[in-house]
């Protein structure tokens, strides 16, 4: 990190980050001692006539071509400014630092501080997760109240407490997503770098509302992470068991898997209409608590019947659990976490009048797209033309009418052909262990197009774990530190669910790598939002077969990938609208009970399954859009999923163009946070549109 040009900016700027170690003590020390009132009794709050007095002082001082910055900056401070902050004249006269060298010792400083503090409350949090996080064995009591801390849930709040926050807002520019979608493609690189700077104090929530919201949510990722359905233990009418012992499958990434790869069983329908019911009666909360994750009791999803498991269909690894044969159903826990996350949320909301809901934060901080032009993109999915005519030719290749299941139809998959237990037994055998797993990344990222000298130092900034739940990546937020991928490993090795999500959680790592180690300003680092990161793991997880040395592509293959790409984008498009919509309808019913929520969620998935899917796929009424499990642990994250899919779509277009995939994955990923459309116009020449998508399906029909 530079350090200041001068030791009068030191001067002026240091004490403000050593009071940030006693921000919360009760008697802090105060940083500008002229006056030390805010140290004893809250200052009068300041009138707008003191204000534009302040203002025009500090023009006359610093002079007209400051004029700009002065008033923006002094109206975004006193927006935030509260009366036991102190002395607001005081602090802006001290504190404002017209252009020059002072400025960008300033810049500097604090873009080399905010990697510090991100990076290492990001360790912290992985620490205190450690446990719930990997597959280490039965928690101990304590874990569930380690993993829900947050240790930076107090940072913002001491930033302000203790200035840094306020010399933040007073010197750099808080911009709207209109300005930044406006102005953003004239924009510097320091520019974009000077406005994430500032973003990070455009709300004040206070230090215990935000430990709340990461409680409720850790809580919830907890309940998913052990969310297990035993299937040798799922029985027909006839009492048969239609699945081999020992699958025990996570709601819902791994019972979608298996419900997809039953498409090459001979037993297959049967298999897929049961998990289908799963499914159904978990949206629902109709499933038997006692069945979940409990190998010891059998149960018929059709009738809901329970039964002790004979003793010798136990698994030797049965988690202890209650052979009780016990049909009350789960109380309604999926939706009361859920719930508390909502609420946890809204607790937040009148600290953040830039974004006064979490669906608001969730699109315009965030996403940095308009939730209308997300819905707009998502319905012009769903009611495209080109859905019934791909629809039918699934229909003729399955030579049935098409049922729920076929949502996940993945039979456009160059390898969709393969049994499933002929890519276990590949990926078991070669993957034993997650280690074995990250000894093989070098020749993965070859296989992508990756030069050997570059896969060589991209594994070397990645570590793998072996995951409780179904898998995800961690980045790491600060250069030295190193992102985790973690992926599901059984006791006989990783299966190919487990090996599918490793290559897209891959994915994620490359880029985190990149858009942390090579990106210019460090207050840049990663991708505009979670879209982009999805997208840019699609383009990785595409390639898995290819990488197990199953074939590669042709033109009939490129066809297939289209279709393919515009049947799962239509799949999740849906499911996005109907985690959309679950959270209008929680601000709409704030006092809501879990059983309202419940049935609120359920009628949803209904009413969008029924104008979208049900005309294609057969039957009314199906709640199934209501499974996906991000919707519990990952608030508003879905509506990345189909945007994903559309840059990924985007970005593979270009790559046939302009290849090849590693050289310019990475000139895409380093290009940093800016607003969607600037990030796509740098990677791809166009916006994100459905345009592409749609144009290609048309022409693969």
């Amino acid at each position: 990190m530079p350090a200041p040009t001068s030791r009068v900016s030191r001067l002026r700027f240091l004490p403000l980050v050593a009071a940030l170690g006693c921000a919360t003590s009760t008697t802090p020390t105060a940083p500008f001692p002229a006056d030390a009132r805010s140290a004893t009794a809250p200052a009068a709050p300041v009138t707008k006539q003191a204000l534009g007095a302040l203002k025009a002082e500090l023009v006359a001082k610093h002079g007209e071509a400051q004029r700009a910055r002065i008033e923006r900056g002094v109206e975004q401070v006193a927006s935030l400014w509260r009366a036991d902050d102190g002395d607001l004249p005081a602090f802006v006269r001290e504190q404002f630092l017209p252009e020059g060298p002072q400025l960008d010792a300033t810049f500097r400083r604090m873009e080399g501080l905010f990697e510090q503090f991100d990076g290492h409350m990001n360790e912290l949090g992985r620490e205190l997760q450690w446990f719930t996080d990997l597959d280490l064995g039965p928690l101990l009591p304590v874990e569930p109240l380690l993993a829900a801390y947050d240790p930076s849930s107090n940072v913002t709040s001491d930033l302000f407490q203790a200035k840094p926050g306020f010399v933040a807002l007073l010197n750099f520019p808080l911009t709207t997503l209109e300005e930044r979608v406006k102005a953003g493609p004239t924009w510097t690189r320091r520019q974009w770098a000077e406005a994430k700077l500032a973003s990070r104090f455009n709300r004040r929530v206070p230090a215990e509302v935000e430990q709340q919201v990461s409680k409720a949510i850790a809580a919830a990722n907890l309940y998913i992470a052990e969310y297990n359905v035993w299937m040798h233990h799922l029985v027909d009418a006839k009492g048969q068991r239609l699945f081999p012992k020992g699958l025990r499958l996570i709601s819902h990434w791994n019972l979608r898997d298996e419900l997809k790869a039953d498409y090459t069983d001979a037993a297959g329908l049967a298999k897929q209409r049961m998990i289908v019911q799963v499914m159904e009666r978990i949206v629902t909360q109709s499933i038997p608590a006692a069945v979940i994750d409990n190998p010891r009791v059998d149960w018929d999803p059709f009738t809901n019947a329970v039964t002790v498991a004979p003793p010798e269909s136990v698994e030797p690894n049965a988690p202890d659990r209650p052979a009780k044969a016990d049909v009350a159903p789960e109380p309604d826990t999926r939706y009361a976490r859920l719930l508390a996350t909502f609420q946890a949320s809204r607790r937040a909301d009148p600290y953040s009048p830039v974004a006064p809901t979490r669906i608001a934060r969730s699109f315009e901080l965030e996403r940095g797209l308009p939730e209308a032009r997300v819905r707009a993109l998502l319905t012009q999915l769903l009611s495209s033309p080109l859905v019934p005519r791909v629809a039918k030719l699934i229909e003729s290749r399955l030579g049935r009418p098409l049922e729920p299941q076929d949502l996940w139809y993945p039979g456009f998959r160059p390898g969709a052909k393969m049994p499933e237990a002929q890519l276990n037994a590949l990926t078991r055998k070669r993957y034993p262990t997650a280690e074995a797993f990250a000894r093989d990344i070098p020749r993965i990222l070859q296989g992508l197009g990756f030069t050997r000298e570059k896969a060589d130092v991209l594994a070397s900034y990645i570590r793998v774990d072996a995951s409780r739940g179904a898998g995800h990546a961690q980045p790491a937020l600060r250069r030295g530190d190193f992102p985790r991928l973690r992926t599901r490993v059984e006791p006989g090795g990783m299966d190919y669910k487990g090996y599918n999500i490793a290559v897209h959680e891959l994915g994620h790592n490359v880029e985190q790598v990149f858009s942390l180690y090579n990106v210019d300003h460090t207050l840049l680092s990663g991708v505009p939002n979670n879209a982009f990161t999805e997208a840019l793991a699609f383009v990785f997880q595409a390639r898995d077969l290819e990488l197990l040395g199953l074939g590669k592509p042709d033109a009939a293959s490129e066809r297939e990938r289209v279709l393919n790409d515009f049947w799962q984008s239509w799949e999740i498009a849906g499911v996005a609208l109907v985690d959309m919509a679950t959270w209008h309808w929680m601000y709409e019913h704030p006092d809501a009970t879990p059983a309202e929520l419940r049935d609120a969620v359920a009628q949803v998935s209904r009413d969008v399954w029924n104008q979208y899917y049900a005309p294609v796929l057969g039957r009314k009424d199906s709640p199934l859009l209501g499974i996906y499990s991000h919707m519990i642990s990952y608030p508003l994250y879905l509506p990345d999923y189909p945007l994903g899919h559309l840059i990924a779509f985007q970005i593979e277009e270009h790559l046939k163009k302009h290849g090849p995939l590693g050289a310019e994955f990475e000139r895409m990923a380093i290009f940093g946070s800016v607003t969607p459309d600037e990030w796509m116009r740098n990677a791809t020449g166009a916006p994100v549109s459905a345009e592409s998508l749609l144009r290609a399906t048309a022409a693969a029909l």
